[in-house]
């Protein structure tokens, strides 16, 4: 006992001490702070729309779906899916976190795999990779809402969970740049979710995403690659902001 004692008074030993101290009170802080994220998460109101999504009736069913198949005032995007959207821009509730929000909108679907269309958002020129399944990713040579700047626009989910592919015929693995006008038909809702272990709800996930500079897409999986959809689609979509998806004049809340 009394060479311990010795030993925590030599000043390296006290250093030690003061770091592991102050390492454990860190570690303390954060998980707190992660514990409050995630009841702040938790007791969302929001979240009871997903409760009524999954066991409501059908009339409660029907009254969470958004069905725009006309431009909101003033956006320039077309809504690509009816349905349900649940999970919004900057969403951090699970799978996703604060630090890892997502980037883009789900848009669920009322009807089975293979049902509900999905439309392309606006004009563009469509490209679908040698191994995409159930992806498409349109580009966008003039942003609408920033001339000059290139975007690109990218639907998911559009197979069923085998991966039998749902998009049209009209866009086969390997298409490239081919030109579509907005509202045409690309293809159906599905519940592919690749190699992942977690199941999903039938739907569409589209976001916008940023150019390289070079005339490519970048990683949609990074979420500082996306653009808030709520100004192209005339929709209050981010997660931090008030009100409820659907045409509004103040549709942005964060820079």
């Amino acid at each position: 006992m009394n060479t311990l004692k010795t030993a925590l008074h030599r000043p390296r030993y006290r250093l030690l001490l003061l770091v592991a101290t102050g390492l454990g009170c860190a570690a303390l802080l954060y998980l707190a702070y992660q514990a409050a994220a995630y009841r702040r998460i938790l007791t969302d109101p929001r979240n009871q729309t997903f409760v009524q999504w999954a066991q409501g009736s059908q009339a409660e069913r029907d009254a969470l779906i958004t069905t725009q198949r006309e431009l909101c005032p003033g956006a320039p995007f077309l809504l690509p899916a009816d349905g349900f959207i649940g999970l919004l821009y900057e969403d951090p509730r699970p799978p996703y976190t604060r630090q890892r929000p997502h980037q883009g909108i789900d848009i669920f679907s009322p009807d089975d795999g293979g049902i509900t269309p999905v439309y392309a958002a606006y004009d563009g020129y469509v490209t679908r990779e040698d191994d995409w399944r159930s992806a498409l990713i349109m580009r966008v040579p003039d942003d609408p809402l920033q001339p000059g700047r290139q975007i690109w626009l990218y639907y998911t989910h559009l197979a069923d969970r085998a991966g039998n592919s749902y998009i049209l015929d009209d866009f086969p693995p390997g298409t490239r740049e081919k030109f579509v006008t907005q509202g045409a038909l690309l293809g159906y809702t599905g519940d592919y979710n690749g190699n992942s272990p977690r199941d999903v709800w039938v739907q569409l996930h589209f976001s916008i995403i940023r150019d390289d500079g070079n005339g490519r897409y970048t990683n949609e999986l990074d979420f500082a690659n996306s653009l808030d959809p709520s100004p192209y689609l005339g929709m209050t979509l981010n997660y931090y902001c008030e009100g409820q998806p659907g045409c509004g004049e103040k549709v942005t809340c964060r820079d």
